[in-house]
């Protein structure tokens, strides 16, 4: 077993490959009585395209299946795994995002019971057209329940904008036409292809001893057959097509709602480098459009933003893009203020030495916070983890990028012609 000490924030990484080829990550925070344990798999919503274990070529699968087949992994012959854990005393849930899907559980006892329960249910998949055909109905109640959030509409609008031919402008859930194509026979497919375990990692922190714990989870591996691993060859999407500048939608909206994006180029960064890209921006839009710039302060005092306003940096395998905006009642001036900011951020008198300062040792502080918190720490680990560069990383190199690194962005992120902006207006009278 692998020990990763990080002495600046006192904690120790233990890391197993197994011979299935599982990854398991343990953090041992003795002082706490919970376990959180995250079980995920590289494969999300754009991993629409690949080829199926024994086919020879390539197969296009329905939007929203990595989704549709997170929700039928909890349906067993023998009942509902969320039963099984209640009854165990634990609390469990799953997610599913572009690029990752997540299966967790928090518990303060009968930890090596639900350590099993958890490996055991996700490695053991059961669909039947029935219940395939039942699930349709649940989940294209989901997918119009998010149709009717403006928040989710806007977000939506502004990738659809920013990537017209990827499918991180599809709902993770897909569409109530895209799941009806779904069956069983596919989602054995996707489950056979990306929930081998070596495409899989275990991740569980908190009051654990990790030498018992791994050799709980290698008895548990040890019991099962899995076939030998295989390359999983799948598209990669790529969108190099021009930026949709502006849209809107209109909705049953008291005020309406907008969002500037910028769409990135920055996504093949590799390890640290793609590490340290993710803080640098997120710096500078703190600089810009935190609560102790002065741009923030302006647009609040003169109505331009409320409460709702928000800024956001988001780096996955194939695309990474900035949103920026919320509420108000001006969404025009708002659009272009936010625009002009971030194409002209460079010379902006916030990006000041003071004020990074300021900017860096608060971002330090709330991270450090943060890692008190066992989800924050388990789902961080898994949305920032580059190659050996991990959420552990972060501190000495937020402590490390200097103001210039900061400007230095500017120039290659905030190109005009990737710019969008995308509005949901009040219903016309």
């Amino acid at each position: 077993m692998d020990i990763i000490q990080y002495d600046h924030l006192k904690e120790t990484l233990y890391k197993e490959v197994l011979a299935n080829g599982l990854t398991v990550f343990m953090l041992p925070k003795q002082d706490y009585y919970k376990t959180y344990a995250l079980f995920s798999t590289d494969f999300g919503s754009i991993d629409q395209e690949f080829k199926p274990l024994n086919d020879s070529k390539l197969i296009q699968f329905p939007n929203g299946i990595a989704h549709f087949l997170e929700h039928k992994m909890f349906e067993k012959e023998e009942g509902d795994v969320f039963d099984r854990f209640s009854n165990q005393g634990a609390s469990a849930n799953a997610f599913t995002s572009f690029t990752n899907t997540g299966y967790l559980f928090s518990s303060t006892s009968r930890l090596k019971e639900n350590i099993h329960t958890l490996l055991d249910f996700v490695q053991k998949p059961y669909f039947t057209d029935e219940t395939v055909k039942k699930e349709k109905g649940i989940i294209a109640q989901e997918i119009q329940m998010y149709d009717d959030l403006p928040e989710w509409r806007v977000l939506f609008g502004l990738l659809e904008n920013l990537y017209p031919n990827h499918p991180a402008s599809i709902d993770i859930a897909g569409t109530v036409e895209s799941i009806q194509d779904i069956t069983a026979e596919m989602l054995y497919q996707n489950y056979s292809t990306f929930y081998h375990p070596c495409n899989m990692q275990l991740f569980i922190t908190g009051n654990i001893d990790p030498e018992e714990t791994l050799n709980w989870i290698k008895d548990n591996q040890a019991s099962k057959v899995f076939s030998p691993p295989e390359p999983i060859i799948k598209a990669v999407p790529e969108d190099s097509s021009t930026v949709c500048s502006f849209n809107k939608i209109e909705m049953s909206v008291n005020k309406p709602k907008v969002l500037v994006g910028v769409k990135g180029k920055q996504h093949k960064l590799k390890g640290i480098m793609a590490l340290k890209q993710v803080i640098l921006i997120e710096f500078l839009l703190k600089l810009l459009f935190g609560e102790t710039s002065s741009t923030y302060l302006r647009l609040y005092d003169e109505g331009l933003i409320d409460d709702s306003f928000d800024y956001d940096y988001t780096f996955e395998r194939s695309f990474d893009y900035i949103s920026v905006g919320g509420d108000t009642k001006e969404p025009d001036l708002l659009a272009d203020i936010l625009q002009n900011l971030l194409q002209n951020a460079a010379e902006n008198p916030d990006l000041n030495e003071r004020h990074f300062q300021t900017v860096k040792k608060r971002s330090i502080g709330q991270v450090l916070q943060s890692l008190n918190s066992l989800e924050f720490i388990a789902h961080r680990f898994s949305d920032l983890q580059f190659g050996d560069a991990t959420i552990f990383d972060v501190v000495p190199l937020m402590e490390e990028i200097q103001l210039d690194e900061v400007k230095s962005v500017v120039a290659s992120y905030m190109l005009k012609e990737c710019f969008s902006t995308f509005q949901v207006l009040p219903e016309s009278e």
